[in-house]
């Protein structure tokens, strides 16, 4: 707790004092926010980084009226930013909300569009019952003030007038306005919930929630059993809060950072920001800014346009049939043969030219037959627009029970973005196709390459940035990839005993794909992941390049532990509950998983984590396209697949060495199976290698040991720290 002359932001630092490590940082980023410098921040786990960044953006924003708004795309990292709040909350008050997506808040289930309009609904019925209630007021005051006077010359209002004519006058008024109330009541779509939020009294809700730090599911549940909307309320009061916990889309997605900022009635440059897992913004910016439309939309718009009588439906179709059209016979032309191969799952086409406009592009541009495309989606939008229009107002008065989506705005509004940005450097045109019960359809995707078109100006507008992460070096990187101008930079490495932790770089064949077949290489592999975990004293973590060989070597591993098994689209957490309740399992994932970052293993949860090959992404041409579009930003080849390859790649590898060794009385095994990484073999490599990729403490740590090695040197690391329950396994 602070002392009266203690920096002011140790009264938001809620334990006895921080560590030298985190008062360093707190001082580093409180400079940086009053210099209004970004700060990229690497620290390792227990290096306390949210209250290191918390503290002193907390006392910068309450002193220069700021509001922190602190986010994450992981959800352990909200729970755990949640747990500080409340902590903070607990010796220095602060006004803060836990926000979360329209869509898990939801009492009655309603999309984006419906929830719009039953908004606008229900806002105008109790505007029209206000109106009414004010006139029944203003009569009854009329009526009054005539039966109080007795005057021989008849009652006047103020301003001179006759008491009885203006009582007629208001009481025709208010006859009209109730009839009015009677009509709008009868035809339209309201939400009761959002209407008591308008008329019922809301203060012990707000009381309630600013009492303390809320999370999304209690606001919830709290405003459900009062019969409120939560999601409206929080919104409504979000207005003047210090701190903002919230999910990455409410800043990266442009259209919702705009409405989220003016809930906050805050400017950008009143924002501070603060970014966990900030490794992880350069692939949800790129996500945020591609666009897609698929063969089911443009068709519906056909049908849409087809129903619709306007002189624009002509040059609508047009241009949309051209553009339906020109995707079948795209993905047509480019699937070939391998129409049978195909399942529900998206498969990319290539049909980005090396020269001039793409295969899709030139395909459209071939069969559009009209004045002009330019034209035609002109009126393709105007006419979308008033379509859209025209289906809010039916769905708010009540004309239908849903809010009907107009296909052709989304259609003509993506045409539009593809003749315009398919071009542009950064962006990569893509034709995807799936087999469905229906038969193939395909969809066109501008997949953005460079992040920093979305990231850059979020940045510069914003007041300053702590971006924090326990792998974000190369920090010039992270920098140039993001687009920040002139950060601060730091970095705070594992603040635990050394001698509680060992990493091994195993020099094991390297598992380049050419050679994953190979038996030799699986069995060097295998018998390696066996002794590793029958050398280790609980649980061992195994995380592979996929889930392909993740699942292979959960076949090949013969082991007396219980071995799970992480697959794609089951429930991760469930299992990774039953293998930490256990003392003797070995789980394995791939690195792309949901299980190697955000997740903690401490103490028994796991000892050992193994990390299988270097898990370079599939290299197909979406890759090899952000690789281009990074090696002509930045001036190489070389360049291009460190920013767009290596570089991320390492750091999931690092991610996933940070599941064991978590705090000071921790201790772990982290071995890395493949050549790749050791000291020894990286002249040898070269290029392949990517030891040298990683940061320098990293490298001093690594140990280089032969496979058959491995069982020895992990048995006298355990026997040092008496970690084994009985006598150790013998080699």
């Amino acid at each position: 707790m602070a002392t009266s002359d203690a920096p002011g932001y140790l009264r938001f630092f809620p334990y006895d004092q921080p560590y030298d490590h985190q008062r360093d940082a707190m001082e580093t980023i409180r400079e940086a926010l009053v210099t209004e410098r970004d700060v990229l921040f690497e620290g390792a786990c227990g290096t306390g980084k949210t209250l290191a960044a918390l503290a002193p953006a907390l006392e910068y924003a309450r002193a220069a009226d700021k509001t922190v708004v602190i986010t994450t795309n992981v959800h352990q990292q909200t729970r755990q930013f949640i747990q500080e709040a409340r902590a903070i909350n607990a010796s220095e008050a602060i006004r803060s909300v836990v926000f979360r997506g329209k869509g898990s808040m939801c009492h009655i289930d309603v999309d984006y569009q419906e929830c719009q309009a039953l908004r606008d609904a229900t806002r105008e019925v109790v505007d029209q019952a206000e109106e009414v209630a004010a006139l029944e007021r203003q009569a009854a005051e009329l009526r009054e003030a005539a039966a109080r006077s007795d005057a021989d010359d008849g009652p006047e209002t103020p301003d001179g007038g006759d008491v009885a004519e203006a009582r007629a006058a208001v009481l025709d008024e208010l006859g009209s306005a109730e009839d009015a109330l009677e009509t709008v009541r009868a035809d339209a779509n309201v939400c009761e919930r959002y209407q008591r939020n308008l008329t019922a009294d809301t203060s012990d809700f707000y009381d309630w929630l600013f009492a303390g730090v809320r999370t999304p599911d209690e606001i919830y549940q709290a405003a459900h059993e009062a019969g409120f909307c939560g999601y409206e309320l929080l919104k409504d009061g979000v207005e003047g809060v210090e701190l903002v916990v919230c999910n990455y889309h409410h800043l990266l997605d442009p259209t919702i950072r705009e409405q989220f900022f003016r809930w906050l009635g805050r400017d950008p440059e009143d924002i501070v920001a603060v970014f966990d897992e900030a490794h992880n913004i350069e692939e949800a910016a790129r996500d945020h800014a591609t666009r897609t439309c698929n063969e089911v939309t443009l068709s519906s718009a056909l049908d849409e346009l087809d129903e619709t009588d306007d002189f624009r439906v002509e040059a609508a179709t047009r241009v949309v049939r051209a553009f339906h059209d020109a995707l079948v016979e795209t993905y047509e032309a480019g699937m070939g043969s391998g129409a049978r191969s195909l399942d529900d799952d998206w498969t990319d086409l290539s049909i980005d030219a090396e020269t001039g406009r793409d295969d899709l592009t030139m395909a459209f541009l071939r069969r559009y037959e009209g004045p002009g495309y330019e034209q035609d989606l002109d009126h393709a939008l105007n006419l979308a627009k008033t379509l859209d229009q025209a289906y809010q107002e039916a769905y708010k008065e009540g004309e239908t029970t849903t809010r009907k989506e107009c296909q052709t705005l989304g259609a003509a509004g993506f045409i539009a973005d593809w003749m315009d940005g398919s071009a542009e450097p950064g962006q990569y045109p893509v034709v995807s196709v799936r087999r469905t019960d229906s038969g193939l359809r395909g969809r066109a995707e501008l997949y953005t390459c460079i992040p920093r078109q979305v990231t850059e100006p979020l940045f510069d507008d914003l007041h300053a940035s702590v971006l924090m992460s326990a792998t974000l070096r190369p920090f010039d990187v992270q920098r140039e990839v993001l687009g920040l101008d002139d950060p601060v930079t730091m970095t705070h490495g594992l603040q635990f005993p050394e001698e509680r932790r060992r990493t091994f770089a195993v020099t094991s064949p390297a598992l380049f794909a050419s050679e994953r077949d190979d038996p030799d290489t699986q069995s060097t592999v295998a018998d390696t992941i066996e002794d590793a975990v029958r050398f280790t004293p609980g649980n061992t973590l195994v995380f592979c390049p996929s889930y392909a060989e993740a699942e292979r070597y959960y076949d090949r591993v013969g082991t007396a532990a219980t071995p799970y098994l992480d697959r794609p689209g089951e429930r991760a957490e469930d299992l990774r509950e039953t293998f930490t309740d256990g003392d003797d399992g070995v789980l394995f994932t791939s690195l792309w998983g949901t299980l190697a970052e955000g997740v903690s293993y401490d103490g028994d949860d796991a000892r050992t984590v193994l990390v299988v090959g270097v898990p370079y992404p599939h290299l197909d041409d979406r890759m090899g396209a952000v690789e281009d579009a990074f090696a002509g930003a930045f001036g190489s080849e070389d360049q291009g697949w460190r920013y767009a390859v290596e570089v991320p790649t390492v750091r999931k590898t690092r991610q996933a060495l940070g599941r064991v060794v978590r705090s000071p009385d921790d201790f772990g095994v982290r071995a890395l199976i493949d050549e790749r990484y050791a000291r020894s073999r990286a002249d040898d490599l070269g290029q392949y290698s990517v030891h040298d990729t990683f940061p320098e403490e990293e490298r001093r740590e690594m140990v280089d040991v032969a496979p058959e090695k491995l069982k020895f040197a992990m048995l006298n690391f355990y026997q040092e720290l008496d970690a084994y329950d009985g006598a150790p396994p013998e080699p």
